[in-house]
């Protein structure tokens, strides 16, 4: 399976697609599992399987072997470094993030990476990066000059260079457990120049209602991954979403 035509072939169909991130360094593999499977049941298109702290190694490898032993759907690597790599995935958001002050998340991880990516077979998704204002965790860690929420024109100008470098997939994001997602605004103006590039949209997205206004504004993809770790019912949360965003 050829992961980026499989989500294409999705946005192609229904819209717009979902993903569920899951953290490995939040919850034990076993855990991990029973959200994806419970995902699955709800009706997202595929994993995301990352995080910006403590997410790689031999628990990457053990989520994903326990994942892979619950779910079919495709499993896609979502690192803060090297060592966010697994053989076992089946994809790699291959990214970077373009707003950093940090050389080490532009170019020289994906230099390091790389290797690996060739050496496992692992599907390579070419991706630009961006966040926004609040930023969490991710912004700090990745040290962001973060995209003031109320400058559509900066996400934008970021946005046009990734598509420029070659990169099919622009990813923008509030970071993880963000009070608000990206505005409506900033989401149009970013499909809007991107055109046939797809637009992933993440970070404060909790409800339906949430879901559906991003999609409208133009996401092609809604990623969503603080809410799976919080709610008591994964399965109805995710059903909620996906039914928001599906046309």
């Amino acid at each position: 399976m050829r992961v980026e035509k499989y989500l294409n072939d999705i946005i192609e169909r229904d819209g717009t697609a979902h993903l569920t991130l899951i953290d490995p360094a939040s919850q034990s593999p076993d855990e991990s599992a029973s959200i994806a499977f419970a995902a699955v049941e709800g009706g997202t298109d595929a994993l995301m399987i990352g995080g910006s702290t403590g997410a790689g190694g031999i628990l990457l490898d053990q989520t994903l072997f326990k994942i892979k032993e619950q779910v079919e759907i495709p499993t896609i690597l979502f690192p803060a470094s090297i060592a966010g790599i697994s053989s076992h995935a089946d994809a790699i958001f291959f990214m970077s993030l373009l707003n950093s002050r940090d050389i080490s998340y532009i170019t020289t991880n994906q230099a390091m990476g790389a290797p690996l990516v060739y050496k496992y077979g692992i599907e390579p998704i070419s991706m630009a990066y961006l966040v926004v204002e609040p930023g969490g965790t991710v912004g700090w860690i990745g040290d962001a000059k973060l995209i003031p929420r109320n400058k559509p024109e900066i996400a934008v100008a970021y946005a046009l260079a990734g598509k420029y470098l070659g990169m099919h997939y622009t990813y923008i994001e509030a970071g993880s457990g963000a009070n608000k997602p990206i505005s409506p605004q900033m989401i149009g103006a970013l499909k809007k120049i991107l055109g046939e590039n797809k637009l992933i949209v993440g970070g404060g997205i909790r409800n339906g209602s949430t879901a559906k206004i991003c999609a409208d504004s133009g996401a092609d993809m809604i990623v969503t991954g603080t809410i799976v770790e919080e709610t008591t019912n994964v399965t109805e949360k995710i059903r909620e979403l996906v039914y928001a965003i599906k046309r």
